[in-house]
Parts: C-alpha cells; structure tokens; sequence
C-alpha cells in the first residue's frame, strides 16, 4: 500500500500540475492604478494605505466625502503620495459609471464595499435585507460593469484584477447572518462566471474572504449581534484591518482566486473549494488530499454548531418556564 500510494503521488502531481486552470500569474501594483470601493476606512482605507506604499496610484471611492477626504489626507501624510477620491453610492450605476470614466483605466479593482446588519430573518425588515444585497452584491455588479469596458482597453496589456471582498460568512452560513451570507455566497458565483469571462482579456478574478475585522463597522455590528450569533461567530477570533489588507495584496498580487486570511480560513478554502478555479497545482493537491478529512471536522463543526443552538433554546425555554411559574405561584 506505502509503495502504491509512492508510485501514484508524483503522478497524481504531474497530473495536478498540467490540469491547473488558470496559469499562476502575478499582478504587478506599482505604477498601475488601484481603484478601491469602499474606500475611506477599514480593509478599504488600509489597502489603500499598503497599495499607495508600493508605488501604485490609487484612487477611491465612497459615500461620505468627508471620510474621503480624511482618507487622502492620511495617505499623503504616510506615503507623501496624493489619491484621488470620487463620491459615490456604489447602488447607482450611473454615478458609479461617471467615477469610474473620470478616475481612468483601471489596472487594479478592489470591489470592497459592504455593509451587515446581523438580524434573524423573521426578524428583520425586507428593508435591511434589501440594503445589504443592494450594497453588497448588486454594488459589485454595478461597480464591476461599470470598469470592463475600460479594463479590457487597457494599452499595455500587462495582467490586471479584479478582486472581491467577500467574508467568511461567504464561506459557511451562520446564524444571524441569512440576509448578509446570501449577499456574500453571491460574490463567488459572480467570480467565478467572471473569470472564465475575462481571461481572454488578461484580467484574473480574486475573492478575499476575511474573518471578523477591526473596523468602525464590526464594532457597530457586535452592539446587535443576536446573542446565539456572539456565541457561535465569536470563537474564530477577529484580525487587524492592516493584517486583513496585506493578505488581499498578497493575494491579488499572485492572481489567487481564493484569497483566505488566516488559519480557520485555511481550512474554510481547501473544505469549500468545489469548482473553484486553482492557479497552485500544490494547493491543489493538498485539496485532493484532504478533503476528505475536512469534511469530516466540518460536521464536527456543524454539531457543535447545533448543540449550541440546542441547548442555548433549551435553556432559554426553561427560564420561560421558570417566570411563568413564579407567576402562577403569585396569583
């Protein structure tokens, strides 16, 4: 068995290495134009901050002009590096379409707008869900749209990008997170489909899938989480905005279609990987040879998950209980 599994590992290697689509590729940044949405703060504001350090005009765009303004301010002040800054609501088209045309060809798209209102769905208005797939998801297609036609004019043919900012709640759906899951599992579909249609136009497709971030947005995010929410999210542990950002650079630099930020989204990538394209035939192989295995853990995951949920209703149930007693007693 040892000298079978000897014999098939390199072919199974040299297989890997042939089949792997697309090619590995790497994304050059300085002195290209990086056009980053969602832009004035957090993984947005920190990307600019690395992208402007080594050497690439960036430009942003957001709703707030004064958070943009205090965005450029910060990047001139660390990088002695002007930016250009655009105001936009990335759910209109056509004012996303005028920034784009006025900003230039665009070597770099960082689609990383988003925004989550963590609510269980019979609870929360159609409202917030719409905002959230309207920002989140529609966003992408209208920011997307908008940069193609300019993208694929591009003069000097070197490979450019088109990177999405997605979650791990892209990855694994989770309680509390129905509206804003569904918004971020729809970025994946949309990269994937993307991919294969830009290609031919020198253009590769990334989607960062960061854990819970240090932003003004998580901190707000924590104040409503639902209580079974903090209970089951909260283990993973969260990370630095400028620790998130360095790993999308690496990321989108390397032309990676899946780009995790750390460990749990590690093995999140490899359990998740599907159909997804793979440009590394060793990432690859380690795919192939422990999927298996992940499947596995992730159903440990999933009963854990489950027992949670289980015996956070059970005891909520009997603190019911316990009150409709006490006030059975009094009466």
């Amino acid at each position: 068995m040892v000298l079978l599994s000897l014999i098939l590992l390199p072919i199974l290697l040299l297989l890997l290495y042939f089949i792997v689509r697309p090619r590995p590729v790497t994304i050059p940044i300085k002195n290209r134009h990086v056009f980053i949405t969602g832009g004035s703060s957090g993984i947005g504001l920190a990307l600019a901050h690395q992208a402007a350090s080594q050497g690439a005009r960036v430009s942003l765009l957001a709703r707030s002009l004064n958070k943009l303004q205090e965005a450029k301010e910060s990047i001139r002040r660390s990088s002695g590096l002007d930016v250009s800054i655009f105001s936009a609501d990335v759910r209109d088209y056509d004012a996303v379409q005028k920034a784009v045309n006025d900003a230039g060809p665009i070597d770099v798209l960082v689609v990383n707008q988003g925004v989550f209102v963590p609510q269980e769905l019979d609870k929360q208005g159609l409202d917030e869900i719409k905002f959230m797939i309207d920002v989140n998801l529609m966003g992408s297609f209208n920011v997307i749209k908008a940069a193609l036609p300019l993208m694929k004019e591009r003069k000097d043919r070197l490979p450019a990008s088109i990177s999405l900012i997605s979650s791990q709640a892209g990855q694994v759906g989770i309680y509390g997170y129905t509206a804003y899951s569904a918004s971020k599992f729809g970025l994946r579909g949309l990269a994937e489909a993307l991919q294969q249609e830009v290609i031919a136009d020198n253009i590769h497709v990334s989607v960062v899938y960061p854990p819970d971030t240090d932003t003004p947005g998580f901190e707000k995010e924590n104040e409503v989480r639902p209580e079974l929410t903090k209970l089951l999210a909260g283990s993973s542990g969260s990370m630095k905005a400028d620790e998130v950002a360095k790993k999308a650079l690496d990321g989108i630099k390397s032309g990676s279609f899946t780009v995790p930020c750390n460990f749990e989204g590690h093995m999140l990538a490899i359990a998740t990987a599907g159909l997804s394209p793979e440009r590394s035939f060793l990432m690859a192989f380690i795919e192939v040879a422990s999927v298996g295995v992940l499947r596995l853990v992730g159903l440990f995951f999933q009963w854990n998950w489950y027992q949670t949920i289980e015996n956070w209703h059970a005891k909520k149930n009997s603190k019911f209980a316990i009150i409709d007693l006490s006030i059975y007693t009094q009466e």
